[in-house]
């Protein structure tokens, strides 16, 4: 027999501290916010949440409850509203400056500070000279998901004090550890990285047909990177191009090599963290034919995001049954 969410719920709020730890994943940590609502229904409303890269912007939108808000602007995203977010540089330590997707946080969520959110909130940055992690548990929330998303050759290192900080992914792409510091006594753990390796959403042939991006919008893409980086560095577009994306649909470019290369990286030290430091409960959206930057497709994560859940539901109400 099923448990009864609320008892599941007065079992959490009377002995228990449940914790949730969200990982990194670029466009795929929309899942998370289908990982939270679907929680939610089961009467699981964690108090304690930690994110490294995606997941701390998501996860801070829960902690500081700009969930609905999130939810209602990513779900309507597209691929002209992000290719404006592209304040394209190679000055800065990275492709994009990051200054408009600072401010596109910022409407989500405005800039509370951390200790001061009505959940316990942490995320994961990494140190990009000692290639420590950093923990971010107060201050200002802004600060703590720029740097923690600051995906390295894609978005520019962030300055705080005396550290120049990347993403969390490289060093705790799903931050258990962390969320276990916090107080958590069960964590579940949301990995967006476990079925990516050899799979990266840029594998060209078919790709458009099975996630509906448009050829078009794709196109527009490649141009205003393309017209950018010509009026900064005087090169010509096709040879751009051709290094950036490969030079036909099917050779991989700088991109897709630096991303599927992080994406192994991430893999590879999420199994090893997570073999040491296990969360008592995994969830893992499916979600590999995603890329990068498609995050107009909100609505296909999300919704893998709440089959996750699913698909675990008699585990995690058994683990929390027992406890």
């Amino acid at each position: 027999m099923k448990d009864d969410p609320k008892q599941l719920e007065k079992t959490k709020d009377s002995s228990i501290r449940i914790g949730l730890a969200l990982g990194s994943g670029s466009a795929r940590g929309w899942a998370h916010i289908g990982v939270i609502r679907a929680l939610s229904e089961m009467g699981i409303k964690p108090e304690i949440v930690a994110g490294s890269s995606i997941g701390a912007f998501v996860g801070a939108a829960y902690a500081s409850d700009h969930l609905d808000f999130l939810e209602n602007r990513v779900r309507s995203l597209n691929w002209k509203e992000i290719l404006n977010f592209l304040d394209l540089s190679l000055l800065s330590g990275g492709l994009i400056q990051g200054e408009k997707l600072l401010k596109f946080i910022h409407d989500q969520i405005n800039d509370p500070t951390i200790e001061l959110l009505p959940r316990q909130f942490g995320a994961v940055a990494t140190d990009l000279y000692t290639g420590r992690e950093v923990w971010f548990r107060d201050g200002s929330l802004l600060d703590a998901i720029r740097a923690s998303i600051s995906l390295p050759g894609l978005f520019s290192p962030v300055r705080l004090k005396d550290q120049w900080l990347v993403d969390g992914g490289l060093t705790n792409p799903v931050p258990v550890s962390l969320c276990r510091a916090m107080g958590a006594e069960v964590i579940i753990a949301v990995n967006l990285n476990g079925d990516i390796v050899g799979k990266h959403a840029r594998n060209r042939k078919g790709q458009a047909d099975k996630i509906g991006l448009d050829e078009k919008a794709e196109a527009d893409f490649l141009e205003r990177i393309s017209s950018q980086f010509k009026n900064s560095l005087h090169e010509r577009k096709d040879v751009l191009l051709s290094r950036l994306f490969g030079e036909s649909r099917t050779s991989p470019g700088v991109l897709d090599v630096l991303a599927s290369s992080i994406n192994i990286m991430q893999d590879r030290i999420t199994r090893s963290r997570m073999a040491g430091d296990p969360p008592e409960i995994i969830l893992s959206p499916q979600l590999s034919k995603m890329g990068l930057m498609e995050f107009d497709q909100a609505d296909i994560a999300i919704e893998e995001g709440r089959m996750a859940v699913q698909r675990m539901r008699p585990v995690i109400e058994q683990v929390l049954s027992r406890m």
